[in-house]
């Protein structure tokens, strides 16, 4: 697969900004970014840049001086093209171990809404979140953070943003909400309640995304999605979704 630098580090700068840490420390091109209450992958370190071996140890150094300071571990997101190519094993070398496995993912709105296949459900769109969208995504996807500091990252985005809620009946099933940010409009917070599953409620909600995107001059969409995931792999597979790239982390 052909990489493109350029728009591996455009979009996850731009995820950077949907997903905006407490504090961001920027050297060089790296970004430190520290969020020690909500998800972890929030404060890690976004390293971006072409550097030598020596910049590269230096930058680590700083890097692990910034989360020291914190009392946290320090975490870097390795992303094909837009990291120093030399990073990743030299944070082997120094023990940092890879994980969490994971796809950036493109698609044009108008391929998501020609190849969905909506189940129907009510949509219900709001310019910030409500208590009912947040309640779903935070059963689905809130993996034990502190709900606090996830209401409190939401606040933080200040780029146009919406916040898609399926409903039956009265009752809100699946969630999403984007972002818009120069001409793409990231996904996040997809998330489906059990007892929905199999009806088509992601996808109702990935089309109103979609709509939104154009309404708001998007002509790219993306999306980061689990690599182990197989579910959400298919539902984005087949709703037109292609890999830009895979990336991990080391911690």
């Amino acid at each position: 697969m052909l990489v493109d630098p350029e728009t591996v580090q455009g979009l996850q700068e731009r995820v950077g900004r949907a997903l905006p840490a407490e504090h961001v420390e920027y050297v060089g091109d790296w970004w430190l970014r520290r969020s020690v209450s909500s998800s972890w992958w929030v404060g890690t370190v976004l390293p971006h840049g072409s550097a030598g071996r020596e910049e590269l140890m230096g930058g680590i150094a700083v890097a692990e001086r910034f989360y020291a300071d914190f009392g946290v571990a320090t975490r870097f997101q390795i992303s094909p093209g837009a990291c120093p190519g030399d990073l990743d094993p030299v944070l082997a070398e120094r023990g940092y171990r890879r994980h969490s496995p994971m796809s950036l993912r493109t698609a044009s709105p108008e391929e998501v809404r020609a190849r969905a296949r909506p189940g129907g459900l009510r949509i219900q769109l709001n310019e910030v979140p409500t208590t009912a969208w947040f309640d779903v995504w935070y059963a689905v996807g809130g993996r034990g953070s502190d709900p606090r500091a996830e209401w409190d990252m939401l606040r933080r985005v200040d780029r146009p943003s919406v916040y898609a809620s399926a409903l039956r009946g009265d009752e809100v099933v699946a969630v999403g909400r984007s972002v818009v940010d120069d001409g793409w409009a990231g996904v996040f917070s997809m998330a489906t309640l059990p007892r929905a599953r199999g009806e088509g409620a992601a996808r109702d909600v990935l089309v109103s995304l979609a709509d939104w995107a154009s309404s708001r001059g998007a002509d790219g969409m993306y999306l980061q999605v689990d690599g182990g995931n197989d579910p959400a792999l298919r539902l984005y597979g087949s709703t037109g979704f292609t890999e830009v790239c895979g990336y991990h982390y080391r911690g």
